[in-house]
């Protein structure tokens, strides 16, 4: 068996490539965009505080369960026909939704585009991964990254401005035609990559892999980086009313980490590329930053300083996100890629979680500037261990 070689100039372009980035698009403005409304609508709806939450984490829960599954899937059977029925899963379930004046009925339908979502998304990554083979992983990941964030930033405004204009049916009706519409793009656009030769792995074999350094300190460097994100778009809205801004004044700040991490990924990403930044020192300065973001604004929150920790935490993100994932799409065989970005993803579902629900434990028994100080020590702890070498990975090692 030999390596897989990278695919021709003909096959990696941008055409062939802007389809997955269209499809990460669609997860990050599926999830942002019905999550804002959730909270705007919650009480003309019935909503209790509870059932919001459960709504809220629908999506993500079943996420972090079936994200690895597909991701294997994607491995067995190809990524192009995993994305495409994933997108049109999401479509179809998307339906549910246009009888959304019941909260059961929008349960079943964020619990359905979180299932669709799982298989789309890590497939969409091992697919970029295997394209971007030869050295142009940084470049292909700082675009698919940005699109996301992308996704990040319009997906409650957009979603809020549907909503008034038509209820959730317009919402869900938008985003199921989105997401059709990128299943037929991607079925046209994107080259069909045969499943690799695989092995056959034990439990033993699996979890060797996983506790790998090559996987676990990239995962670790990419959820720490998701929890400070989770942190942020959760609490920078918080401190700006604590600090006598209106609520458009926190919602600005949120874009801000966004934006920032919009425009630094494709950015770093060609740096990698280049080799004018390696993957440790991007990702070790990319944290720091970050830690220092969260660190400035829990010990002099303020006007000026909340918007100043935005800008540093977006561009740390910017910085981390595309260098995380290259270096993972460099050292992992390419038959069990999909896998790999599935195992990945979940990494950074549980730190998405578990920063905001730090920061909000410690602030409930002390205050929130330690809740926040604790989040920044651990993001900085977290650029402690480092990426080794880019030595890229054999089949079945």
């Amino acid at each position: 068996m030999t390596p897989e070689k990278p695919l021709s100039t003909g096959e990696a372009t941008r055409p062939a490539t802007a389809p997955l980035y269209a499809a990460g698009f669609v997860t990050a403005f599926g999830a942002h965009s019905i999550a804002a409304g959730l909270g705007a609508e919650s009480g003309n709806i019935g909503l209790t505080l509870l059932n919001l939450g459960i709504l809220l984490a629908l999506y993500d829960v079943a996420e972090v369960f079936l994200k690895p599954v597909f991701g294997a899937l994607s491995d067995r059977i190809g990524a192009k026909p995993v994305i495409i029925g994933g997108l049109f899963a999401f479509a179809a379930l998307s339906l549910i939704g246009l009888g959304a004046a019941d909260p059961l009925i929008l349960a079943l339908a964020r619990l359905g585009q979180g299932a669709a979502a799982s298989a789309f998304s890590p497939s969409s990554s091992a697919m970029v991964a295997r394209m971007a083979r030869g050295g142009k992983a940084g470049t292909y990941f700082g675009r698919y990254g940005s699109w996301k964030s992308l996704g990040y930033i319009i997906g409650p405004p957009l979603g809020a401005g549907l909503i008034l204009a038509g209820g959730f049916p317009l919402l869900f009706g938008t985003l199921s035609a989105l997401a059709a519409v990128t299943a037929v793009w991607v079925l046209v656009s994107v080259p069909h990559l045969a499943p690799l030769p695989r092995k056959r792995y034990t439990l033993m074999d699996l979890a060797r892999q996983v506790g790998e350094r090559r996987f676990l300190v990239p995962t670790l460097v990419l959820a720490a980086a998701t929890g400070a994100l989770g942190a942020a778009v959760g609490f920078l809205p918080a401190l700006a009313t604590r600090h006598g801004m209106d609520a458009l004044a926190g919602t600005v700040a949120v874009s801000v980490v966004a934006l920032g991490s919009v425009l630094t990924q494709p950015w770093v990403g060609r740096l990698r590329d280049r080799s004018a930044v390696t993957d440790n020192r991007g990702s070790t300065t990319g944290l720091l930053l970050i830690a220092a973001g969260i660190g400035l604004v829990a010990a002099a929150p303020g006007v000026v300083t909340i918007f100043v920790a935005a800008a540093f935490i977006g561009t740390g993100i910017g910085a981390v996100t595309p260098l995380g994932f290259a270096h993972l799409a460099d050292t992992t065989p390419p038959e069990r890629m999909g896998r790999t970005m599935g195992s990945a993803e979940l990494g950074r579902e549980l730190g998405d979680a578990g920063g905001p629900l730090l920061v909000g434990g410690i602030a409930t028994a002390t205050a929130l500037p330690f809740g926040l100080g604790a989040l920044a020590l651990l993001v900085a702890a977290a650029s402690i261990p480092r990426l080794g070498p880019v030595e890229p990975a054999g089949p079945n090692n």
